[in-house]
């Protein structure tokens, strides 16, 4: 919900797995949230970064790893570990 000046004022904002699109409750507490920095050419930080979500579910099933890396090649983070 947000305010007439247009900042969230809700006490909980959810979140959803990237892996799954599902939602993650608050009593998931085998859930990460990974922010990978974004580099340029010589390996140095740009200052942004990009933000997954997993699941405890993910997690526990073994396929944290697969969807990281499906994930960031999808985003061009990674090139040659995982074909699309």
């Amino acid at each position: 919900m947000q305010n007439d000046q247009g900042q969230v004022v809700d006490l909980y904002v959810p979140r959803k797995c990237s892996a799954t699109n599902r939602l993650i409750t608050a009593k998931d507490h085998a859930s990460v949230q990974i922010n990978i920095a974004e580099v340029d050419e010589s390996g140095k930080m740009t200052g942004s970064n990009v933000t997954y979500a997993l699941s405890g579910g993910v997690r526990e099933t073994g396929d944290a790893d697969e969807s990281l890396n499906r994930l960031s090649t999808a985003d061009g983070l990674l090139k040659g570990v995982w074909q699309i």
